[in-house]
């Protein structure tokens, strides 16, 4: 189970619409499942159906979560015309374990879907998402 507090959840919606028509990502942090924190990315590639986030970023991000005493939860990454479901490509570089992996959906643009994901030993599961007031 993963919670999101609202604000970070439409900061990620209205993140994923500044970005149409590329795809963004970031980096969400915090402690037990519980989000607190989030670090927009660089998506390096610029492209419409895949990222890559621009590893000085990333290094920076995950030094000051440990800094701070918190986990790197999540990376998040939006769809923008493609379904909240985990693509191929995203399989395939999901490379940190134990964490979610959340996509951000704006194939409906007036109703965007978030939803959120685990990889255990290469099987994907939806992970419950929860959605906490600030």
């Amino acid at each position: 189970m993963l919670q999101i507090p609202m604000s970070i959840y439409e900061r990620m919606i209205e993140q994923a619409r500044e970005g149409v028509p590329f795809e963004v990502c970031g980096i969400l942090g915090g402690k037990d499942g519980v989000v607190s924190v989030i670090y927009p990315m660089t998506n390096t590639d610029a492209s419409r159906d895949h990222f890559m986030m621009e590893p000085r970023e990333q290094f920076s991000v995950v030094k000051v979560l440990r800094s701070q005493e918190l986990e790197m939860l999540a990376v998040y990454h939006s769809h923008p015309e493609t379904p909240a479901r985990l693509s191929d490509e995203d399989l395939r570089l999901a490379l940190t374990p134990g964490i979610s992996y959340v996509i951000v959906s704006l194939a409906d643009p007036s109703a965007p879907e978030v939803r959120s994901f685990k990889i255990s030993g290469g099987k994907v599961g939806s992970e419950k998402l929860i959605i906490v007031n600030d």
